[in-house]
């Protein structure tokens, strides 16, 4: 009747119980229908990809220098590699490979289970506080972040992007509950708001509602 005379009306969006999801009115064929999504809008993903880019690059270009001389502490001190590369998570389940400075000693995925009674995080992500495994070099480099710098080619390659939730490894994402999976809806990213509010402080269960 509103259209019919030509006055706007509002439909309750939430009558399927979505509480965060933001409602679109797209055409799909002949049919108009209510699309809902909890991510941003892809202009606002591609303005964000920008972003990455731009900036990414820059401060790649920057640390190139401290790059290199990270790279020939790590040999001196500790021998190769100098990097760490792992298979992690991203989005929408992809994986990929992830770049950091190495910071722990070479057999230090192996020694995990000899570790697991002293995890200090909930769930299915293994950290420790006082790892034995990281390496005098290393501590400095976690302190700092420093150890994350690589990362910016991840993000020049559109794996990851300089803000999202962090990457995680496989075994992880396998024991996530599903309400968890949603982190796997974005990009993961260099650094997170969970990374910014204390990390180790924070227990699982908030670090992924917080992402």
């Amino acid at each position: 009747s509103c259209e019919e005379v030509g006055l706007p009306f509002s439909v309750d969006a939430n009558f399927l119980g979505l509480h965060r999801s933001q409602p679109d009115l797209l055409d799909l064929g002949t049919h108009r229908v209510l699309s809902f999504s909890t991510t941003p809008a892809a202009h606002a993903l591609g303005i964000k990809r920008v972003m990455d880019l731009v900036v990414g690059s820059l401060l790649l270009m920057m640390s190139l220098p401290l790059m290199g001389l990270i790279f020939i502490t790590i040999r001196i001190s500790d021998g190769r590699p100098a990097f760490f590369i792992q298979t992690r998570v991203g989005q929408n389940g992809r994986l990929f490979k992830f770049y950091k400075f190495r910071t722990m000693v070479i057999n230090a995925e192996r020694q995990i289970q000899a570790l697991s009674q002293s995890n200090d995080v909930s769930g299915p992500v293994f950290k420790m506080k006082r790892d034995p495994r990281v390496t005098p070099v290393g501590r400095f480099l976690r302190k700092s972040s420093l150890d994350e710098l690589p990362q910016l080619w991840n993000v020049l390659r559109g794996e990851m992007s300089l803000v999202g939730p962090r990457p995680p490894i496989p075994s992880e994402v396998a024991r996530y509950e599903r309400w968890q999976l949603r982190r796997l809806s974005m990009k993961p990213g260099l650094t997170c708001i969970w990374q910014v509010s204390g990390r180790s402080e924070v227990d699982f269960e908030r670090w992924m509602r917080q992402d």
